[in-house]
């Protein structure tokens, strides 16, 4: 299945890597990607990452609207101005930039989500208070 599921929270190293999840590589190597499109989550405080067909989904959804539409023109703020490539080193890290850490507020451990079609990076406080309170929320309406 090539799908980012579960979650895992990986130290980052003295040089500012950290490890990506091996569940989390098998996926990316079964796609064969090999440059992660990174973003800033529009909602959440996570940077998530995929493969560039996420950015080309993206692209569409822009290039179906006005190109002078307000929607259109924020939304590329977001998806342009919000994002950078990256790649894995040769053993499966990544560098945990200041791209990452201004955004997410990590420091010195990476919480990997997985949803579905990408993954995110979040700083582990923070992904547990979500995924809390998600659940809270989500018991509470049924």
């Amino acid at each position: 299945m090539n799908r980012f599921l579960s979650h895992a929270t990986n130290r980052i190293d003295a040089k500012g890597r950290v490890s990506v999840p091996s569940m989390f590589r098998a996926v990316l190597a079964r796609s064969a990607v090999e440059e992660l499109y990174v973003w800033q989550d529009f909602v959440f405080p996570a940077v998530s990452m995929a493969g560039p067909e996420v950015l080309e989904r993206f692209e569409r959804m822009i290039g179906s609207q006005d190109p002078f539409s307000a929607e259109a023109n924020k939304m590329s703020l977001l998806i342009h101005g919000g994002g950078v490539f990256m790649k894995l080193d040769g053993e499966g890290r990544l560098l945990v930039t200041d791209f990452i850490r201004d955004f997410t507020s990590i420091t010195d451990k990476v919480t990997f989500a997985g949803r579905g079609d990408h993954f995110q990076l979040w700083e582990p406080a923070a992904f547990e208070e979500m995924q809390s309170q998600a659940r809270k929320e989500r018991t509470a309406r049924s």
